[in-house]
């Protein structure tokens, strides 16, 4: 686990060999999410509760045409996720739950 001031990263590697980032604010609770590696992450997991609300928007998307990298901003949930086989990275954050000193960019 990485400390910093407003927040702390826990990183953990899958058995598929995907490094998952958590991001958690002082008082313990979960702001963002990033991955990289050879496959997705269960993105159900990965989301919990705001997976339907990832899942109606990707949806949305694939009905537009909208093709990968796929970047989907619905209200406060933000989720970017890139890549082709065997190389996958992606992020998902809350807007209104991101500490003051911490930007979307340095969510890596």
């Amino acid at each position: 686990m990485t400390c910093g001031a407003s927040y702390a990263v826990h990183e953990i590697q899958t058995p598929a060999g995907t490094t998952i980032r958590e991001y958690l604010s002082p008082s313990g609770k979960v702001f963002a999410v990033t991955w990289q590696g050879p496959w997705l992450p269960d993105l159900q997991q990965l989301l919990g509760s705001y997976f339907t609300q990832y899942q109606r928007a990707a949806q949305s998307a694939r009905e537009r045409g909208a093709r990968a990298p796929v970047l989907i901003r619905d209200s406060n949930l933000v989720v970017e996720q890139s890549g082709h086989m065997r190389s996958f990275s992606g992020r998902a954050y809350l807007l209104d739950q991101l500490p003051s000193a911490v930007t979307a960019e340095s969510i890596r």
